[in-house]
């Protein structure tokens, strides 16, 4: 018989006027088939051991390795409503990115129940969010127990970290497209990264996401450039970026300190995010291409 998990289970912690975002009871909430919208939504329902209950996950979500034996319902921003009911689930947990806002309310209105989950970029965030998804599964003791041994892993990244000398000033690109780089500033995943791993962001300065020129690189005097290995591959490289106009002038291009790591590793904040801290950590205080 198909499980369907109640509204009313999820209502107490709304995040939408559709959409509920907290956790069911235990005698509630057994979906049988449960779609993840979010890479680090996945790597938690993993980590609960909680995989079986996987019947769709979203394409970025390519961690661990077998997510990719699940079907895919495509990027959780672009969804159509037919590709995810399609897999009939009886409950769906999606990042708070995830949408179009009307193809979840079809979902929504079909009984699909829908929760958010919030897009935090910090470690109590990522406890909080172990916590909710655990409850919601119904197996809140395992989500106890994994939050114990991450608040262990996160106090010992700290702690590595905190032996490191040095504050290096970090430029983290999100991509280079049209030619303009896309620097983070605060608010985003990457600027908690840096802080995180006790470096310096130096477009702080401004909020979320800016294209910027070559001009204001250049007076920024970046020490390391940070992105993802998609971008790195994107760009052309590390040649190509240490070549690009508008970085090249910097101190960063100049001696080749690029640091690209997979991107949900780095800026998911899901369950590796210790290992994240620690190696970006360390990686931007090398020398050179790390």
């Amino acid at each position: 018989m198909k499980m369907r998990l109640p509204l009313f289970a999820l209502a107490a912690f709304a995040l939408a006027p559709f959409l509920a975002s907290g956790p069911a009871t235990h005698a509630q909430s057994q979906p049988g088939r449960v779609i993840a919208l979010g890479g680090d939504i996945t790597e938690i329902i993993y980590r609960l051991g909680e995989q079986q209950r996987l019947a769709g996950r979203d394409a970025t979500s390519n961690f661990p390795a077998e997510t990719q034996s699940v079907p895919a319902v495509g990027y959780f921003r672009q969804l159509g409503a037919e590709g995810v009911l399609s897999l009939k689930p009886d409950l769906i947990l999606a990042s708070a990115s995830a949408g179009p806002p009307e193809v979840l309310q079809q979902i929504v209105a079909t009984g699909v129940p829908v929760v958010r989950l919030p897009d935090t970029h910090s470690t109590d965030g990522l406890l909080d969010k172990i916590d909710r998804i655990a409850k919601t599964l119904g197996v809140p003791e395992k989500g106890a127990q994994l939050a114990k041994e991450l608040r262990r892993d996160i106090a010992e990244a700290k702690s590595a970290v905190a032996a490191m000398t040095g504050k290096p000033r970090v430029l983290f690109i999100i991509n280079a497209g049209g030619g303009a780089p896309m620097a983070a500033g605060r608010d985003t995943g990457a600027d908690s990264l840096i802080a995180l791993s006790a470096g310096e962001n130096v477009f702080a300065s401004h909020t979320g996401y800016k294209a910027l020129s070559s001009e204001a690189i250049a007076a920024a005097a970046p020490e390391v450039i940070g992105m993802m290995e998609q971008t790195l591959e994107s760009m052309g490289g590390v040649p190509a970026v240490a070549s690009h106009p508008a970085l090249r002038l910097s101190p960063a291009a100049r001696e080749a300190r690029i640091v690209a790591r997979e991107g949900s590793f780095l800026l998911s904040f899901g369950p590796r995010l210790p290992q994240a801290i620690v190696e970006f950590a360390r990686a931007i205080r090398a020398k050179g291409q790390s």
